[in-house]
């Protein structure tokens, strides 16, 4: 039986439940999914356990990783290099002490605004880990006890997150030979490091590393890095990684790793041996279905513990949903949230509109990359006509005076109708300014606008202006021609 085959619950059907909406995980979607219900007047609890509030994304994800970015941008002096010259530094011995300082300090504070938030709803929190005892009863179990708590809910939203994938071929040692979770408990900024994978999380660490002077090495079987990026913006990125005196093996898979007091060893099918203080794997995300007991609810996952749903995020029972990483791509932060709020939404038969279909990729490297809308290989593939307006942000005012001399914008434009059909921005603020895009795009706008718009000056902004002027002047050439 598909998704699509099961029949939506009766919403009168109030039943002798405790909650109208029980919500496994507190990470963004699972917040998001309990403030909507609580908004509807609906009694809502979510199940958590006691130092996971927040879930993966606040805990060991997405904050903590973007925190300890910052920390080295600013630590490192990188971002003022271009003015104050290479060697230029905040603090010249930086530990791992300085870089998480901040780190907990933001975590601290989010967890305390996730608290407040779910308080102010008047959202039940209860502490432990949630399983199925059928489909509308959980068994919430704090630490060793033997006897769980259970608890009934008319509709459940299903939001445990995910952790890293671990190979089975290699042997975690928690101290040298690291998943992406285990990087935030490293005692020491190491002085060699491999990456195992350059997709977006392997890619953001070996940026940080690189930066903080460690020496990285890349080791993906994949031909490239970043593969769901524009060719360019990726190219730029690994040119200046490279800079950064990072190494890179594409085309190579690790047979295994080695490791002692004295370090690891690497060991690549094609015979290649890395030496390195330690190995950081980042092979993909693994759903956290595994302790939910998920049958007794009439469920199943994949290999990777993801959970099938429909277009309203429904499982194949109808009463259940599940949103965020334990459904696949594109598994970020910020489409979760919406994922929580829409589930909460259908749960209870409340009007919803469906997400935008432009919506960004923000990848946290340093420097920073984000894009939006399609690529340029796409647009040829489907022979749809397209000019190319960029940017450089070494010929901006607001470039030159953050110090940033390698960052681009590029506008992929519609020769014909003028539309705008993709975003991609390398360097400082990109995930920030992706949006002025993004707005654009979804609202249907022309390059025109970009044209005709006074934007501030100096600012990262003027990018559009530069990069939208460039573009017209190219269709204009070519009409001109014809003429």
């Amino acid at each position: 039986m598909t998704v699509s085959d099961v029949p939506d619950e009766p919403l009168d059907d109030a039943g002798p439940y405790d909650y109208d909406l029980v919500v496994l995980g507190s990470g963004p979607g699972g917040q998001k999914a309990a403030i909507a219900a609580a908004k509807l007047g609906r009694k809502v609890a979510i199940i958590e356990r006691r130092h996971m509030m927040g879930g993966v994304s606040v805990n060991t994800g997405t904050i903590p990783s973007k925190t300890l970015r910052e920390a080295v941008m600013y630590l490192t002096g990188m971002a003022q290099r271009e003015v104050y010259g290479a060697s230029y530094r905040v603090k010249s011995d930086i530990t791992m002490d300085d870089l998480f300082a901040r780190t907990h300090h933001v975590i601290g504070r989010e967890i305390e605004v996730i608290r407040a938030q779910l308080l102010r709803n008047h959202v039940d929190v209860l502490n432990g880990t949630g399983s199925f005892v059928d489909a509308h009863t959980l068994a919430v179990t704090e630490g060793g006890s033997a006897h769980p708590r259970t608890i009934t809910g008319r509709f459940v939203v299903i939001a445990t997150g995910s952790t890293p994938h671990r190979p089975d071929t290699v042997q975690f040692d928690e101290r040298r030979v690291l998943d992406s979770d285990g990087v935030l408990a490293l005692e020491n900024v190491p002085t060699s490091i491999v990456v195992v994978g350059a997709g977006i999380i392997g890619i953001e660490y070996a940026s940080m590393f690189a930066a903080l002077g460690s020496r990285v090495t890349v080791v993906d079987k994949r031909p490239a890095m970043l593969e769901m990026c524009d060719p360019e913006v990726a190219e730029s990125l690994k040119f200046h990684l490279r800079d950064l005196s990072v190494s890179f093996r594409f085309g190579e898979e690790v047979a295994g790793v080695d490791s002692n007091t004295h370090g690891t060893v690497t060991r690549l099918v094609s015979g290649k041996r890395i030496a390195a203080d330690a190995v950081m794997y980042s092979a993909g995300r693994q759903g956290q279905t595994d302790a939910l007991d998920l049958e007794k609810a009439g469920l199943t996952a994949d290999s990777r513990g993801r959970i099938t749903v429909d277009a309203q995020y429904r499982t194949a029972v109808a009463h259940i949903f599940a949103v965020g990483d334990v459904i696949g791509f594109p598994a970020l932060a910020a489409t979760s949230m919406d994922q929580g709020r829409l589930a909460a939404y259908h749960a209870f038969g409340e009007p919803a509109r469906e997400l935008q279909s432009v919506q960004p990729i923000g990848i946290y490297t340093i420097p920073e990359i984000s894009y939006c809308g399609r690529t340029e290989e796409e647009l040829t593939t489907s022979a749809v006509p397209y000019e190319v307006g960029i940017a450089r942000y070494r010929e901006l005012a607001r470039g030159q005076i953050v110090g940033d001399s390698y960052g681009m914008l590029k506008l992929l434009v519609h020769t014909e109708t003028r539309e705008l059909l993709g975003v991609h921005i390398f360097g400082t603020l990109a995930t920030d300014l992706v949006h002025i895009g993004q707005a654009i795009m979804a609202c249907g706008g022309t390059v025109d606008y970009l044209v005709d718009t006074v934007l501030n000056y100096p600012t990262l902004s003027e990018a559009y202006k530069v990069a939208a002027l460039d573009a017209t002047n190219k269709i204009r050439q070519v009409a001109r021609f014809s003429e």
